[in-house]
């Protein structure tokens, strides 16, 4: 890997979060009752069957006006700002099973759905299962502690709001690219440091003959474009692993000022995910979060998402060091966690 700074990243992908946070409607999409409609008449006999949802492709789930209005939206998502809120989906009158099945239905049409744990779970359930992340083998998203920014191991991730938190557990998102440019000004120096492998912990979920870490730049520069894995609480803890390469200070400041650009307002914003709302974020470009949130005492009112990652075959190429991660670098064929057991499934709890 060359420690030769890349230049400065111009286009759509570094925004500003107050920017985006001024003009909501550049970035949601409110579905229409036809589109809702063609939702609706593909779900019903996918859901009267009950067949297995993770077997379900673009062709079984025929959507004649709102697929290609999906397909136009791909290079924004690709190649553009990076995110988009569809809005709209009628979650508070489907049972889990119709509302998992629209969902994964609508993710068919921008990608394949790729495994997110050792499980094989294609679809994610993300609420509190009243877990620590303080356990090396739990990920945040199964507590109600604030995740910070970070990436997923996939090129697109979209969440369903089925149920909000009492309070909290709102959605942030802030561009990689424009930490990159703001770490290129300010601390060159640092920003090489990111462009050299660094260790992340695996969480327990280790591939077939893999370490239990993997070793790949917080930015990478590859045929022209910079991308960016993160997940600051894993890099942290994979220091506990004897063979792992050690943080020195200057990493630990190159870490922190990212952590520090990440988390200033002027880069990033939230937005309140509501019932019915697929949010859809690019991972090589953006970095999300969610804050910590207090639930409802009730079981069923509780705060509820299912989450799809997914891999265009029109994504972007990525260096062949993202393998260690990925399993593969083929767009379309990348991304998720596979281990030799893995069977891939849908599940409609977590």
């Amino acid at each position: 890997m060359t420690t030769e700074l890349p230049p400065e990243i111009a286009g759509p992908a570094a925004w500003y979060g107050p920017d985006m946070a001024r003009r909501p409607e550049d970035w949601t999409l409110v579905l229409a009752p036809a589109e809702v409609a063609e939702i609706e008449a593909a779900v019903a006999p996918l859901a009267a069957s009950g067949r297995e949802i993770a077997a379900i492709r673009a062709a079984d789930f025929p959507l004649p006006t709102l697929g290609p209005r999906l397909r136009r939206l791909l290079p924004e998502l690709l190649d553009g700002r990076g995110f988009a809120l569809l809005r709209g989906l009628p979650v508070g009158r489907w049972s889990i099973r119709e509302s998992a099945t629209a969902f994964f239905g609508l993710g068919a049409h921008l990608g394949s759905a790729r495994s997110q744990n050792a499980k094989g779970h294609v679809l994610g359930h993300v609420r509190d299962l009243g877990l620590s992340s303080g356990d090396p083998n739990v990920r945040i998203y199964q507590t109600r502690e604030r995740q910070t920014f970070h990436t997923d191991s996939c090129d697109i991730v979209g969440l369903l709001c089925l149920k909000t938190a009492k309070s909290g557990g709102l959605s942030a998102l802030v561009s990689s690219v424009t930490i990159f440019n703001e770490m290129r000004r300010r601390r060159p120096d640092l920003l090489r440091l990111l462009l050299e492998p660094i260790a992340t912990d695996r969480r327990g979920e280790v591939p077939a003959g893999q370490k239990p870490y993997f070793e790949i730049p917080v930015f990478t520069w590859h045929d022209g474009l910079v991308s960016a894995i993160y997940q600051r609480q894993y890099i942290d803890s994979a220091q506990r692993f004897p063979d792992a390469p050690r943080l020195t200070p200057a990493h630990v400041e190159a870490l922190d000022l990212f952590d520090a650009l990440a988390n200033d307002e002027a880069l990033n914003f939230t937005m309140a995910l509501e019932p019915g709302d697929v949010q859809l974020v690019h991972n090589h470009t953006l970095l999300h979060d969610r804050t910590g949130f207090e639930d409802w005492p009730e079981p069923e009112r509780r705060r509820h998402l299912l989450r799809l990652w997914l891999a265009p075959a029109e994504a972007r190429p990525l260096p062949p060091i993202f393998a260690q991660r990925f399993g593969s670098v083929v767009p379309g064929e990348r991304g998720g966690i596979v281990l030799p057991e893995t069977q891939l499934n849908a599940p409609l709890e977590a």
